[in-house]
């Protein structure tokens, strides 16, 4: 009855600290990130160069892409590698930021892209 009974190990305690310190079970490492965030970029730059032909076009495609990009990030970082999906999300949100900024480009030029 006096044993640990749990699945995982229990946390560690230092003498010199007055609380537990956990570890971290699936921590996220630099290598993995920057892994996510070439694949990301790969992906938005596949849309970017399939679909060029108009600017329209252009925008219509980076905002499908970053949705399915960000789907991608959200079941990675439930199920698989949380670096990845951190480096997937945030390249993925700086190629709909970057077709953001055009779209405002041709609104203050007094056109509306998206429709």
């Amino acid at each position: 009855m006096g044993t640990w009974q749990g699945a995982l190990r229990p946390p560690v305690f230092r003498v010199s600290q007055p609380r537990p310190t956990y570890r971290e079970p699936l921590p996220v490492r630099g290598q993995s990130v920057a892994i996510g965030g070439a694949a990301g970029a790969a992906w938005m730059l596949l849309f970017g160069l399939i679909f060029n032909g108009s600017a329209r076009s252009y925008v219509w495609a980076s905002l499908i892409a970053g949705l399915v990009g960000w789907g991608a990030a959200a079941v990675l970082a439930r199920f698989g590698d949380r670096g990845v999906a951190v480096g997937v999300a945030a390249s993925t949100g700086v190629a709909v930021a970057i077709a953001g900024i055009l779209v405002a480009y041709r609104l203050a030029g007094g056109d509306w892209l998206l429709w």
